[in-house]
């Protein structure tokens, strides 16, 4: 394995790689440090005998079933965690040792999971270890992964296994472990006590000079020094000539110096103990960068960004060049675009919304928004999430994350161009539905997070966040003192998937003792332009109480008769939502207040979504009738399209309710088969680079007899010639609307898996739904019903059979990351069940990943 970098529950950066030869007198110098105590729990014996030859058996290239890992800190070994295959197994026997003075900062646990996620890729399915009974900090350590499946006492030892096939318990569990650690490093970014800026420079225009100048009129709470070899001060602040001469180690250095300088400057940051970097210069020598920061164990923002900033009142901490002071809040934003972080800073400080941390993430070589999302998890004074994405480094990690973090938080993040992961020449009807922004919204839609288009979009949302209750449905109500207006308002709310609510008789008589004659009762109300603001206060505390109102938009406009806007107020537990063309601010009591009803529509659209997802089931269903064993089996080492016999096996191997048939090479055995079936069947061309069978006249339906089976042979014989690998016999199925569904993986992401209209009309309508597997049962529903014309496909149709097999074929694709396409088409929908047609899977070799281990970019 290549080495990685990770962090323990200090924040601080150590090191995990696979041990060799050469590593034989740090191994021998870790366990002959062990304390007696220690080295008893180890070896069961305080004086283990011929430690040597043990040391060298355990990472001998002559011994390839005994791997060994190692982490390191600026070289020194500080644990090893190792595996031996027990012979011709596909289990392991565990073992774990740390130094003494390591052992209450995660060491053993991190090399666990590492040591867990490379068995794994290399054919391990399980670890036992044999534990002394007054070992419970290891029997802890065991138990705390989340893997265990069995404990068994034995007098004096205990026997521990693990299955390592990584379940939510597993993946909680680690990523737990992951934000404790990741808190701790990033408080040397959010919470500093001291601050070095490095370069900054005399002129005013200087960005290190801006940097300094911010720090300080924001009354930064810790030592504050600056780095500048030409001057004597800067700004009244005392420079230095370089970091080494500097009283104390800064906890946080921010690097304005010219790119060529950074990864000179930024290792003699680590060696004098700085902790974390923000380098706002760009064009820097990325690779130096990076190798002189894990080198040295320090965290680090940027390059190529505005810096960072926090609002606590113990820290007061503006380092950026931005030219307004950030405004004391509780909105955490992460943005790569520097542009976008003072953009929406500012509309956020005009509209009196402060922030918590601003964080600009550059290049973000290190720090992203998947580190920011467990620091505001974790932050009291954070209350929502801003985020700007250009692309994801690791988004199944985020999409675990953000889930977890939405359920308790608002998340919103900005839409910007997805990388291009997702791409491909598609050659399925599935593949061609994964473009980077299908994938990149199903991300954000299942994890909760609230997606915008822009800079006002984002702000508007995070106004009625800010200030308004959940709505508990999307019926709302409008009341306006302009009728023209209104309806505008109405329009807009039913562009938004909002339902305009039936005002009940009891409110329409309350209303019509209040408003003149000529007002419209019905929903959208028009109070008229003559009534004052207590007259429509009044109006609003009826509406707000009908049961049938779950939100109220109100539009007003002064006229030479007055301005009823001062009566615009909350009503308790529904949100209020107000418009006064061409003014976006807050009213009286926190109603936020829109220019327009598009915009307000939009903004109350967003808490519905936010009240929906919050509601949603958070259940995964536990499938029975699996043989992961034999779907292993027949994928392993192939690649391109299976042949359909076998992709009959493979779905048979998840359950899945499939037709099958018979795969013949010869005119004889055709007509077998159709025989033996004693009923229509279709034939199906099994040819090369014939992916579309209708379309390239690959399939014959209705044949009832050996006659037409022979000719409908030899026809395709005839036209396909050489490419022509057998004929795919089937018995007919009848009946049913047509449904299809499909895979298609991305290394990045993950599996996508796709609904729609089947049959040959799948591609004329390009309707479909998409979400990222795993599935919930939620987001099977949503699959089921997300695309124009669910309600005809699923008329009369077992929704329970279909919503399984969307489920079956979400963790074959999580089981299975050979498969790269599958498609499913069509599903035959009945009022009984559904049956899989036809299908096609291609396979290509997959590469170990493990996009949840723990671990820093170091490339």
């Amino acid at each position: 394995m290549n080495a990685a970098a990770a962090l323990l529950t200090d924040g601080s950066v150590v090191t995990v790689r696979e041990l060799g030869p050469d590593d034989v007198p740090a191994l021998l110098e870790l366990h002959r440090g062990l304390p007696v105590e220690d080295r008893y729990l180890r070896f069961f014996s305080t004086s283990p005998r011929q430690l040597e030859d043990f040391v060298e058996r355990m990472i001998s290239p002559d011994a390839p079933r005994h791997v060994v890992l190692g982490a390191f800190r600026e070289n020194r070994l500080l644990g090893a965690a190792s595996y031996v295959v027990v012979r011709e197994t596909d289990f392991a026997e565990v073992a774990l040792v740390v130094s003494h003075a390591e052992q209450t900062h995660g060491v053993g646990t991190l090399l666990l999971e590492h040591l867990a996620s490379l068995a794994r890729s290399r054919g391990v399915r399980r670890f036992t270890a044999e534990v002394l009974t007054i070992n419970g900090r290891m029997l802890r350590v065991f138990t705390d992964m989340g893997l265990v499946t069995g404990i068994v006492p034995d007098g004096e030892v205990v026997y521990v296994e693990l299955v390592l096939e990584p379940g939510d318990t597993y993946l909680d569990a680690m990523s737990a472990r992951e934000s404790v650690a990741d808190v701790a490093s990033l408080a040397h970014v959010l919470r500093p006590a001291s601050i070095a800026v490095i370069g900054a420079g005399r002129s005013p225009e200087s960005v290190g000079h801006a940097v300094l100048r911010n720090l300080l009129k924001g009354c930064f709470t810790g030592d504050l020094y600056a780095v500048n070899p030409h001057a004597k001060s800067v700004a009244g602040v005392d420079c230095y000539g370089s970091v080494s001469e500097l009283p104390e180690a800064p906890e946080l250095a921010v690097l304005c110096v010219p790119a060529k300088a950074v990864p000179a400057v930024a290792e003699e940051c680590g060696r004098r103990g700085v902790k974390a970097l923000v380098v706002i210069s760009s064009g820097v020598d990325a690779e130096e960068l990076l190798k002189a920061v894990r080198a040295r164990g320090m965290r680090l923002v940027g390059p190529n960004c505005l810096g960072v900033s926090t609002s606590a009142p113990g820290v007061r901490m503006n380092a950026t060049f931005a030219a307004d002071r950030t405004l004391a809040g509780g909105i955490g934003v992460a943005t790569q675009s520097g542009g976008i972080a003072i953009g929406v800073q500012e509309e956020l400080r005009r509209l009196g919304l402060g922030l918590s941390n601003l964080v600009s993430t550059g290049d973000k070589l290190d720090i992203s928004s998947n580190d920011l999302l467990m620091w505001w998890e974790h932050d009291q004074d954070t209350r929502i999430i801003a985020l700007y994405l250009e692309s994801f480094g690791n988004p199944r990690k985020f999409a675990r994350l953000a889930r977890r973090v939405a359920a308790a938080k608002p998340v919103l993040a900005i839409r910007a161009a997805t990388s291009e992961a997702g791409q491909r020449a598609a050659a399925s009807h599935t593949a061609s539905t994964a473009t980077p922004s299908v994938t990149r919204d199903a991300l954000f839609r299942q994890a909760g997070v609230i997606a915008v288009d822009s800079v006002p979009e984002l702000t508007d949302a995070v106004m009625a966040l800010s200030w308004q209750p959940l709505p508990s449905g999307r019926s709302v109500a409008v009341l306006s003192n302009a009728g023209g207006l209104g309806v505008l308002a109405a329009d807009a709310c039913m562009r938004q998937g909002l339902h305009v609510a039936e005002l009940g008789d009891k409110t329409r008589t309350a209303l019509a003792e209040l408003v003149p004659t000529t007002a419209s009762l019905h929903n959208p109300v028009d109070t008229t332009a003559v009534v004052d603001e207590e007259t429509f206060a009044r109006c609003l505390d009826i509406i707000g109480a009908d049961p049938a109102v779950d939100a109220v938009i109100t539009v007003t406009v002064p006229t030479a008769l007055g301005d009823p806007t001062a009566g615009v107020h909350n009503v308790d537990g529904k949100p209020v939502l107000a418009v006064r063309t061409g003014q976006t601010e807050r009213l009286a009591g926190e109603v936020p207040c829109y220019a327009e009803p598009a915009r307000a529509a939009a903004a109350l659209a967003r808490l519905v979504e936010r009240a929906e997802w919050l509601a949603r089931p958070r259940e995964f269903a536990r499938l029975s009738r699996m043989d992961l064993d034999a779907a292993r089996a027949l994928v392993a080492d192939r690649d391109g399209w299976l042949p359909p016999d076998e992709v009959v096996s493979l779905l048979n191997a998840f359950g899945l309710p499939v037709l099958g048939g018979t795969l013949t090479t010869t005119v004889e055995h055709a007509v077998a088969a159709q025989q033996a079936y004693d009923c229509p069947v279709a034939l199906k061309a099994v040819a090369d680079d014939l992916l579309h069978k209708s379309k390239g006249g690959g399939v014959e339906l209705g044949v009832t007899d050996a006659g037409a089976v022979a000719e409908a042979f030899r026809a395709f014989q005839e036209r396909f010639g050489d490419r022509l690998r057998g004929v795919f016999v089937q018995p007919m199925a009848t009946g049913g609307r047509e449904l299809l569904v499909g895979v298609v993986t991305d290394e990045k992401f993950g599996p996508l898996v796709v609904t729609g209209l089947g049959g040959v009309d799948t591609d004329l309508l390009d309707d479909r739904a998409a979400a990222l597997a795993p599935l919930s049962t939620a987001d099977a529903d949503d699959l089921l019903h997300g695309f124009r014309t669910a309600g005809h496909v699923l008329a009369d149709a077992d929704e329970e059979a279909v919503r399984d097999v969307l489920l079956r074929v979400a963790e074959l694709a999580g089981a299975l990351p050979e498969v790269v396409e599958l498609d499913i088409n069509p599903l035959l929908l009945t009022e009984t069940g559904c049956v899989v047609v036809d299908a096609r899977v291609r396979v290509a070799p997959a590469q170990p990943s493990d996009p949840f281990l723990r671990r820093l970019r170091t490339t």
